[in-house]
């Protein structure tokens, strides 16, 4: 029993000592705020910095808290270099105010029928259209149309560059500045062979312009900056790069366009195209895009063309281009093999025009223009927009190849009427000799087969066939027979054989040799000796002159081999 007692007794007390021990630390615990924890020397967490003794005594310790993870904050990022092109904010916030929106309205005569008038899509004047032109109010009569547009202000005191086509046709042109002001427009010279036109309004104070810059001087890859109206929602920006330079569209005589992939919508027409100076290199005019908007491949005329147009309109209120007074054809491969040039150059001159600054023979039909005025013909296309670029009664250098050697001549410049140009047909290229065709019904082959060896067959009084084309003197029964003019003069072609090198040439019966390798033919064995004469020279091509009836020249190159 006191046994019993005893151990009871010493169990207690050992439970009590125990419980004495555990309840100081745990106390402490709960009534002490979390210690964090501190670096160590070496860059790592200690629990902690002053670690209790060891137990001397091998007594039971209560567990030491469970130690809180380090939470170490990241040093700020350093500031990232700019992976983009350079914000142009600046540059588009002093260049908006010059931008404007053109907005044009005419009357249409509405019979009742047919399609009724178009806006552009999106603008925002398009739900008004839809619901004036579908509304059962519409009892026919004369309707107003409007168009939107772009343009922008070259001169405080008024003037506005924008397209021909944005204003043509209009009986009232308004311009919307970017505050929302309007100021009545009054059209002062339009060009329609370049797109181009200008505008006067009368501010009340001086308009904020922007000013020409140097397209000669952009290069493809260069960042461009677009400013417009597309699909009439105001002045948008846009930005890009020229993607190409001296594109031709086919859209006039004067085709030099750049092209870029800022992108150009309905709406853009008559807009400034900028460079990273806030200059003005180009006016955007076209796109190329079969849904309407852009696909990244958009038109601008360039300001070495723009800018001489422009002040010419501004005081002129006409343009005063230079005229040449010549006819002019491409240089193929095989006419340059023919010519002796090293590569296919130039403009090859297939005709001048009667009392046009060509007077006394400086450039004649044959010669190849190489350079003009210090400029080089690199295509023949560059010729009329060189010419036509350079000012009236200006004595120029031309360098031409005559004859197999380069000279250069002077030529006095005339002035290029819109007359002349549609009557004389100057200073415009001639079809290519690669695609002319022989629809003639009178182009039939002879009875004996083509002599493609280019030999003659004289068995018909002095005839001779090469080429796939039969040949016989000019006179005067054949001259009537074919209505051929008096000023003509060579050999008369009287048959052409089907799918021969003349035919695929586009020479046709009636038509007149008049040279051979730049040699006057006047019977048809002048040909075949000149013929032969090239072939011992190597030449891989005869180059030859050919009239029409009317005597209208042009070239081409008939293959040796």
């Amino acid at each position: 029993m006191a046994h019993s007692v005893q151990s009871t007794f010493k169990r207690t007390v050992s439970l009590a000592a125990v419980l004495a021990l555990l309840g100081g630390p745990l106390e402490a615990l709960a009534q002490a705020p979390a210690q964090p924890l501190q670096p160590a020397p070496g860059g790592t967490a200690a629990p902690n910095a002053n670690p209790a003794p060891a137990n001397p005594g091998g007594q039971m310790l209560p567990v030491p808290p469970t130690a809180s993870p380090s939470i170490n904050p990241p040093p700020a990022p350093a500031p990232m270099a700019s992976a983009g092109p350079a914000s142009i904010a600046d540059m588009a916030e002093g260049l908006l105010d010059a931008v404007v929106n053109i907005s044009t309205s005419q009357s249409v005569k509405d019979d009742g029928a047919g399609p009724q008038p178009q806006i552009q899509e999106g603008s925002p004047f398009q739900e008004f259209f839809d619901d004036f032109f579908d509304g059962e109010g519409n009892q026919g009569g004369n309707q107003k149309v409007s168009s939107l547009g772009s343009g922008f202000v070259i001169d405080p005191s008024g003037y506005v560059v924008t397209n021909n086509h944005v204003i043509e046709g209009a009986d009232d042109i308004e311009v919307i500045f970017p505050n929302g002001s309007k100021l009545k427009a009054k059209l002062v010279g339009t060009d329609t062979k370049t797109d181009l036109s200008v505008l006067k309004v009368e501010p009340k104070a001086p308009l904020k312009a922007v000013r020409f810059g140097n397209s000669r001087q952009m290069r493809i890859g260069d960042w461009v900056m677009a400013i417009g109206n597309p699909f009439g929602l105001g002045g948008s920006v846009t930005l890009g790069i020229i993607s190409a330079r001296g594109r031709n569209i086919n859209a006039g005589p004067y085709d030099n366009f750049i092209q870029t992939d800022a992108a150009i919508n309905k709406g853009n027409s008559g807009g400034p195209l900028f460079n990273m100076r806030g200059e003005v290199i180009g006016i955007n005019t076209a796109i190329i895009s079969p849904s309407g908007g852009s696909i990244g491949i958009g038109f601008a005329v360039p300001t070495e063309l723009a800018e001489n147009i422009v002040h010419q309109l501004i005081e002129f209120g006409e343009t005063r281009r230079g005229w040449l007074g010549v006819r002019i054809q491409p240089v193929t491969d095989d006419i340059a093999a023919s010519l002796g040039l090293d590569r296919a150059r130039g403009a090859l001159v297939s005709g001048v025009v009667n009392n046009g600054p060509i007077k006394n023979g400086e450039i004649k039909a044959g010669d190849v223009v190489l350079t003009f005025d210090g400029q080089p013909v690199n295509e023949m296309r560059d010729l009329p927009r060189i010419v036509a670029e350079s000012p009236v009664d200006k004595q120029v250098d031309v360098v031409i190849l005559r004859d197999g050697k380069e000279q250069t001549v002077k030529v006095t410049l005339g002035r290029l009427e819109d007359s002349v140009d549609a009557d004389d047909d100057s200073d415009k290229p001639d079809a290519p000799d690669e695609q002319g065709e022989n629809n003639d019904p009178q182009a039939t082959p002879p009875g004996d087969q083509p002599d493609q060896s280019g030999q003659a067959d004289q068995a018909d009084k002095g005839a001779a066939s090469t080429f796939g084309m039969t040949l016989a003197v000019l006179d005067e029964e054949q001259r009537k027979s074919f209505n051929i003019a008096e000023s003509v003069e060579g050999v008369v072609v009287t048959a052409v054989a089907p799918n021969s090198p003349a035919a695929q040439k586009g020479v046709k019966v009636g038509e007149v040799i008049v040279e051979v390798g730049q040699d006057f033919v006047e019977k048809p064995e002048d040909v075949l000796k000149r013929i032969n004469a090239l072939k011992a020279e190597g030449r891989r091509n005869a180059h030859v002159m050919v009239s029409d009836t009317a005597g209208n020249l042009r070239f081409v190159a008939m293959p040796l081999e």
